[in-house]
This record gives structure tokens, sequence and C-alpha cells, in this order.
């Protein structure tokens, strides 16, 4: 089978090959879609990101207040039916159903929408993270910190939190890796990602090994990318002596 890589220059609307592989004058290839759609990629995944890193630490830290039963059990409701409900179908409750419920919300975008499935999926795994984080610090940390005069909010701001992450950054590095893979789930709700993009560029050109290839090739890139920035950032900021939850330990 002769692959052709050259399809990637044709123009999307008249499939005449254009040089340089990029359109002008408002026409696009299929490389100019290819690279636009992976920007949709990326801003999914970083915007959800940010949503799951916010409400996961949030939801994460109030699960280990001491003598809060009632923010503790918001917590752990909030971990177990985001974790325990697919991902596609939370996607298809905030386009469908949400919207219903709350009409406000019709005029929201489906990015919009998928950001905050994605970003609040993602969150409930972040928050057993954190809360694990927190968990695995000697409690001799939660006591010097109240000696001192601190408030909880203090103790956790600044002694437990920033000790925490440096503990959980692994794991972390694997949620970040995933929520890029997992924003693939966006084509569902009509957003041009990529895999939104390789579905039908494959199915006007006919040429889906060499689409579903280039695209492979873009989410490891991705992947990578962010394995190599999140290992940097684990190197310099790590505790000695101190392994992420769960982590086999060695004698």
């Amino acid at each position: 089978m002769a692959w052709d890589w050259q399809m990637f220059c044709e123009d999307t609307l008249d499939r005449t090959v254009r040089e340089g592989c990029f359109g002008k004058d408002g026409d696009i290839t299929y490389l100019d879609w290819m690279l636009s759609a992976w920007g949709w990629t990326v801003s999914v995944s970083l915007l959800a990101l940010l949503l799951a890193l916010v409400a996961g630490v949030v939801i994460g830290t109030i699960r280990t207040l001491p003598d809060s039963k009632w923010t503790v059990r918001f917590g752990n409701a909030w971990v177990e039916v985001f974790r325990n409900i697919p991902l596609l179908v939370q996607i298809f409750l905030w386009y469908h159903v949400v919207p219903a419920i709350f009409p406000a919300m019709k005029s929201m975008s489906g990015f919009v929408l998928v950001v905050l499935a994605l970003g609040f999926f993602t969150s409930a795994r972040i928050a057993e993270q954190v809360r694990s984080g927190i968990q695995a610090l000697p409690r001799g940390q939660r006591h010097a910190g109240m000696a001192v005069g601190f408030t909880t909010w203090q103790t956790y701001r600044y002694v437990l939190l920033p000790n925490a992450f440096r503990i959980i950054i692994p794991p972390l590095t694997s949620e970040t890796m995933n929520i890029f893979k997992n924003s693939s789930v966006a084509f569902a709700v009509s957003v041009t990602e990529l895999t939104m993009f390789a579905m039908q560029a494959q199915e006007e050109t006919g040429r889906g090994v060499e689409v579903y290839l280039a695209v492979t090739g873009l989410y490891i890139v991705s992947a990578f990318t962010i394995n190599r920035i999140m290992t940097f950032v684990e190197k310099r900021v790590r505790v000695p002596g101190l392994a992420a939850p769960g982590a086999a330990g060695g004698h």
C-alpha cells in the first residue's frame, strides 16, 4: 500500500495541492485543519486541568479538615459521584441535561461544557490524591503549624499543602497526561479537536492510515512533553525521604 502524505497539503474544499502545505486567502489545507484541531485539544486540556486543580485541591483539602463532618461528607460525595460516572456519560449530561435544568446554560458552547465535564471528572481524582498526600504527611507538621499560632487555613496554606504537592507530583503527572488523552471525547459534542479532525478527514480523503498516524504522533508528542515538564518539576521540588502515596517502598 502506497502512503500519500501529500494529502495534508490539499485544500479542504477543492482538494488541490497547495505549495508549502498552508492555505492562503481564507482557504485551509488539511495540515491547517489538523494544527487548528491540535490547538483546540490543547485548549480544552489546559482549561480543564486548571479547573480540575482548583476544584480538586479544595475538595481534597476539606476531606481532611478535623472536626468538620459535613464538609468531609460533601467532599466524599463529590469524589464518588464524579469518579464513578463514565466521562462520556458526564459530557452528555452536561450537554443535554444540565442546560435543560438550568436554561441560562443553553447559551454555553460545547467547548465550555466539555471543559466543565472534563475538569470536574478529573477533579475527583485529583481530590483523592490531595487527600492522600496530606494524610501521608507526619502528624507533627499539622501540630507544629498550630503550635506557632497558625490558624487551620494558614497551616494548610503554608505547611501541609506545599509539602503534599511535592509528594503527589508523580500521580499528578499521570492525571495531566490522562486529561489530555481524555479530551478526545470532546468530538461527541462537535468540538473540532484532534479526534474529530481525524474522523472527518478520513471520511473526506479516504487516507485513514496517514490521518490517524499523524494524529497519534501529535498525541504522543504532547504526552511526552507533559511528562518531561512534570518530571523536571518533580526533581526540583522533591522532598527527600517522602514518596508519593501508594508508591512501593523498598528496604
